[in-house]
């Protein structure tokens, strides 16, 4: 097996840029899948619309956000040093990274995709708002528990996996708040926002837990060299902090997004005038015969 990204972990950690063969390989593997998707098969696909700017600023967004914390010294700070490093690369790759490679596939390439066979009744239950909640804060219990995390530390295949798979259950956690796809569409604002708090708060009970644990949670950052003059406690709590900062301010930052955009739809609505009404003036105007 390789040596932890190119190198082990022997004293504290000095700057150094290591290139990641598979992350780099993820990434522009992601990047020529898209590019090819939507110029080439836009091409074949006969109801395919456009593909906006921001769609692909999105994307390409995305995919920045794996590099910068999978394949930068990010990683090396959190596969050998610290967890608040570690904590920090879970947090991007599921809040930041998954709701923006979700926001960068328009529409009619995820009804593309979804037109294969048998992939429609597996989508729809995968998709469902409370399986999709479900399978990711599932994920993200099992995979911080301490022996996963050790395990995941000292085989770099696995973590590899690890963070696939939460990258994927994220987006899936995802789905009912970004979806624009009317096949499965997304929650209605008031239960979008509510799905949203609920998520917020979750990320808060496993943060606490870090936070005021007694004792190092996980052995492998005990024994990992220090950096900085962090102690495993110190960092330990730093990485409860990220896990509940980051977490509360994105996801609150959507459910104001939410609120105010369904708050102007509704003013918007409310603004129009009503066919009844505008027919009621009309006969007080004596330009309507009465009923």
């Amino acid at each position: 097996m390789l040596l932890p990204l190119l190198h082990a972990a022997s004293g504290p950690y000095e700057f150094r840029w290591h290139v990641h063969g598979d992350v780099v390989l993820l990434c522009l593997f992601l990047l020529a899948g898209y590019a090819y998707a939507v110029t080439q098969l836009r091409e074949v696909i006969s109801d395919a619309g456009r593909v906006r700017r921001s769609q692909v600023a999105c994307y390409v967004a995305g995919v920045a956000a794996i590099y910068a914390v999978a394949g930068t010294p990010v990683h090396d700070l959190s596969e050998q040093y610290l967890l608040s490093f570690h904590m920090f690369q879970h947090a991007v790759f599921a809040l930041v990274a998954a709701p923006l490679l979700l926001a960068g596939v328009p529409v009619w390439l995820w009804q593309a995709l979804l037109r294969g066979r048998g992939v429609m009744p597996v989508a729809r239950v995968l998709t469902h708002p409370l399986l999709a909640f479900g399978i990711f804060n599932a994920l993200i219990l099992v995979t911080h528990l301490p022996p996963v995390v050790d395990a995941t530390l000292n085989h770099h295949w696995l973590h590899f996996w690890v963070h696939a798979a939460l990258l994927s259950s994220a987006m899936l956690m995802w789905w009912p708040v970004l979806s624009q796809v009317p096949e499965l569409p997304a929650l209605s604002p008031p239960v979008r926002m509510a799905y949203l708090f609920l998520q917020s708060l979750l990320p808060s009970v496993l943060a606490s837990f870090v936070t005021f644990a007694d004792g190092v949670v996980y052995s492998f950052y005990e024994r990992a060299p220090r950096t900085w003059g962090i102690s495993p406690e110190a960092d330990q709590q730093i990485a409860g902090g990220v896990m509940k900062l980051m977490g509360s301010v994105i996801l609150w930052t959507f459910i104001a997004v939410v609120f105010f955009k369904w708050y102007n739809r509704e003013q918007a609505a409310d603004s129009e005038p009503r066919w009844d009404e505008i027919h009621e003036e009309l006969e007080l105007m004596g330009l309507t015969r009465r009923r």
